[in-house]
């Protein structure tokens, strides 16, 4: 039987804010008459009603039993639905998304009177039309980021200091690095009506260094002798990782009980192959120059590529559809999730339905700026013919394949991000081109606070990199527990 064609749809296309396309469209009369029989057969045969046996009710019937409204509603639903992918393919509109209605159901509802027209509305987010009123012959400063030799001998007082031995003092004070053990008790003067404040410890053992514990803490202790108490106030710091103590005052009073010196290991060769791969201690030295100058040009180009993308966007007039702005949003959510589940910690903890727009509302502006920078390295990459030699391509590809689980990977789909990212590697390496970057200096104040806070640096074997992790600030972490009320701790697990 040869099925009819269907007949042309009569469309008005309309243009609205944010790249959306609103569309106006007429049902033909023949075509709502046909929905409306369809429908009322199809339940001819599926409906089963008491004292009539299936697929022989009769017409008069199951319009009394569903009603005439029901059997509109009903019609409309699929048919909207059939009309607007109809829509889609005759206009040829690139939707991102789905088309959604404009108007009213309900009132759609009313007014259907099978065999007769009915105009509805609906709309949809379309790629936006991007303007970029200039992409070449910006001038941006970028702060560049200079090897410090005196890092590659930090790196080695570092793993001199975690592979030294602890010696006995007992005729002398305590001093700067030292390891010293103590008793303690602590309280909360701001807690005092409270009763479940404060903690005590024994036999407590904190290296005396401010970079492993409590500043102020590592100040009290440094100068007691042994069997000596004393009592001060310490302040946990605004930014405190124990949440539940940021802020606060705490008065210790401690008791020194014993006192070790670290003695350091000599720079040797033998020193070298036991917490590296190489063979001499040049050649240790060599390696970690070698990474910290190759850690120094990426610091600098990724500022030279922030500086420029910013400058970028400044030029940017585009509309930006809600659809991408969402998509981009939950690649974040999705990254984040990830993170988390990375370092052990239970999503479904901190992904709650109460939690999650919090989370959406904070990530929709850096969202929008990436969605941005997407689409004008875009234009850029169209403008000037820029793209990504197959070969190269190929290349990237198989060697990512090497280092993923091929069976849980998507194959398509990965390697299409491998070459979004080779092709915004070249847009911007022909923006760099085109542009005038000036490398400045860092301030003398910006320099000091870096080097403060700068993390430990990466150990140069593995043997070396989990003795690292475990050390990192225990010391703080242990008396950071035994602070935490039984009261705070739940707090605690609850975040």
């Amino acid at each position: 039987m040869e099925r009819k064609k269907l007949s042309e749809l009569n469309i008005t296309q309309e243009k609205l804010p944010d790249s959306q396309i609103g569309l106006e469209i007429e049902i033909p009369g023949e075509r709502s008459q046909r929905a409306y029989e369809s429908a009322v057969k199809k339940l001819m045969k599926t409906a089963q009603i008491p004292g009539f046996r299936r697929g022989k009710i009769p017409r008069k019937v199951i319009m009394q039993r569903f009603g005439e409204g029901y059997l509109k509603a009903s019609t409309l639903e699929e048919l909207i639905q059939n009309i607007l992918n109809e829509a889609i393919k005759q206009e040829d509109i690139n939707v991102l998304g789905n088309l959604d209605l404009r108007s009213s159901f309900e009132e759609l509802v009313e007014k259907f009177s099978p065999g007769e027209a009915l105009t509805f509305s609906a709309s949809a987010d379309v790629p936006p039309e991007a303007n970029l009123k200039k992409y070449t012959g910006f001038e941006v400063d970028v702060v560049e980021s200079v090897f410090d030799a005196s890092r590659v001998e930090g790196t080695l007082s570092q793993q001199q200091s975690q592979h030294a031995t602890l010696v006995p003092v007992d005729d002398r004070a305590a001093q700067e690095n030292d390891v010293v053990m103590v008793d303690f008790v602590s309280v909360f003067p701001d807690d005092a009506e409270d009763g479940d404040s404060g903690s005590e410890m024994n036999d407590f053992q904190v290296e005396l260094s401010e970079s492993r514990f409590l500043p102020g803490f590592v100040q009290g202790v440094l100068g007691m002798n042994i069997d000596e108490t004393k009592e001060f106030d310490v302040d946990f710091p605004e930014d405190y990782f124990e949440q539940t103590l940021a802020g606060r005052t705490a008065n210790f009073k401690v008791t020194l009980k014993d006192i070790k010196a670290k003695e350091l290991p000599e720079l040797t060769d033998d020193f070298a192959q036991e917490i590296s791969e190489f063979e001499t201690i040049q050649e240790l030295k060599d390696f970690l120059t070698e990474q910290y100058q190759k850690e120094a040009e990426t610091e600098t180009n990724n500022r030279t590529k922030e500086a420029l993308l910013d400058a970028l966007i400044e030029e940017l007039e585009i509309d930006l559809p809600k659809t991408l702005l969402d998509q981009e949003v939950n690649y974040l959510l999705n990254e984040m999730a990830a993170r988390f589940q990375g370092q052990g910690i239970d999503i479904n903890q901190i992904f709650t339905k109460e939690s999650i727009p919090g989370f959406q509302a904070r990530m929709r502006p850096d969202a929008e700026k990436r969605v941005k920078r997407t689409l004008a390295l875009a234009e850029i990459a169209k403008a000037e013919k820029i793209k990504v030699e197959e070969d190269a391509l190929e290349e990237k590809f198989v060697e990512t394949l090497k280092q993923v689980n091929e069976s849980k990977i998507d194959r398509d789909r990965l390697k299409q991000v491998i070459e979004d990212e080779m092709l915004e590697d070249n847009v911007v390496t022909w923006l760099k081109d085109n542009c005038t970057i000036n490398l400045i200096e860092a301030p003398i104040e910006e320099t000091v606070e870096a080097a403060a806070e700068e993390p430990e640096e990466k150990p140069t074997k593995k043997k070396a990199a989990s003795k690292k992790k475990e050390e990192k600030s225990n010391d703080e972490k242990t008396a950071a527990k035994k602070q935490t009320s039984k009261k705070e701790a739940s707090k605690k697990a609850e975040e």
